[in-house]
């Protein structure tokens, strides 16, 4: 019922418009269309003068009613970059509109069509156009050189004692894998994923590096400033890792492995305490993935290194809680191909240690 009357609405309203502009135009034949048009300019001019102030005003409303609610706080040393890149951008830029919209429309007002004033132009000025393209130019470059130095950091080597941990995105879900005691992960291959979830993330159980590696899903803990590093992939489409409080954000694709790292400022706890018990690191997926990927959520908990240790005592291995749930040997694959031949193989999901 209620789309009824707004198709009836909309249909009144277009019926309105239509008759508003057959009788303006017939008062325009009346008055003479020369008078209509000079009319017709002098309160364009002037309403795109008040365009001008209002829309100034509501630029600077805005930016004022949502200071500090547009991204939450940064809490890493890469954030810090990030943060103050975004801060420069904005400024150069915001000088850049304020200065183009005053000229644009003051000139709209200014040079109307008035009697006996023709307004002067000319369509060509080479001192003009290198000024509008060189100084845009040499900015920008150094704005994206600014980008480029940040993300090579932030894709690049981490630091040796960075503590590892691999990211597995699927619809509609994260999956986090840590190394065991020996500080590596062991190989895994996409068709030892096995369906009851015994091996969610398709490791290959004769490898011995695997033995030791934990499986948890969407909380994942890391230490207070100490570097970590994410490895990060996807069983199905692309997802996107993305940690809004850190500033970063990475694709999850499938069969090509991607990486990134920073260093994490503040704990979790430090946090609650200053914004509220509500507060989480968030993780999303900043890929349209499929209908279930407004629920792609995720938390990271900081927390100190022992508080870390505690935690992951606690996890059992997959390799063990594989042969605890499975009747044949652990190393038994769930496709055709036997151990071996899966070791030898040439995966086109493979992630290496």
């Amino acid at each position: 019922m209620s789309t009824t009357w707004i198709i009836v609405a909309l249909l009144l309203g277009f019926i309105i418009v239509f008759q508003i502009a057959k009788a303006s135009e017939y008062v325009a034949i009346l008055k003479g269309e020369e008078k209509t048009r000079k009319d017709s300019n002098r309160i364009n001019a002037f309403l795109l003068l008040v365009f001008l102030i209002a829309g100034l005003f509501g630029v600077w409303y805005c930016n004022e009613k949502l200071k500090g609610k547009i991204l939450p706080p940064e809490t890493s040393d890469h954030g810090e970059k990030i943060d103050t890149m975004i801060w420069i951008t904005l400024a150069i830029t915001f000088v850049v509109f304020v200065i183009t919209q005053i000229l644009l429309f003051w000139f709209s007002y200014k040079y109307q069509e008035k009697e006996g004033q023709k307004a002067y132009y000319f369509p060509h000025n080479n001192k003009l156009e290198v000024i509008w393209t060189v100084i845009p130019a040499i900015t920008l470059t150094v704005l994206v050189g600014f980008g480029l130095f940040y993300w090579f950091q932030i894709t690049g080597e981490a630091p040796k004692d960075a503590q590892v941990i691999e990211v597995t995105g699927s619809q509609f879900k994260w999956e986090f894998r840590y190394p065991g005691k020996d500080g590596k992960l062991g190989k895994k291959y996409y068709k030892e994923i096995n369906e009851d979830k015994s091996n969610p993330l398709g490791q290959i159980w004769s490898d011995p590096d695997n033995h030791d590696d934990v499986v948890v899903t969407q909380e994942v803990h890391i230490v207070v400033n100490k570097p970590v590093k994410f490895i990060i992939g996807s069983k199905d489409v692309i997802h996107d890792f993305g940690l809004a409080h850190f500033r970063m954000k990475m694709d999850a694709v499938p069969g090509t492995p991607t990486t990134m790292w920073f260093t994490p400022k503040y704990t979790t706890r430090e946090m609650k305490a200053k914004y509220g018990d509500d507060f989480n690191y968030e993780i999303s997926c900043d890929q349209m993935c499929g209908p279930g990927h407004y629920g792609m959520r995720g938390v990271i908990v900081v927390e100190s290194q022992a508080e870390f240790k505690a935690w992951l005592a606690q996890k059992q291995p997959q390799y063990a809680i594989a042969n605890g749930a499975q009747s044949a040997p652990a190393n038994q694959s769930s496709s055709p191909m036997d151990s071996t031949k899966a070791n030898n193989a040439k995966p086109t999901a493979f992630l290496n240690k």
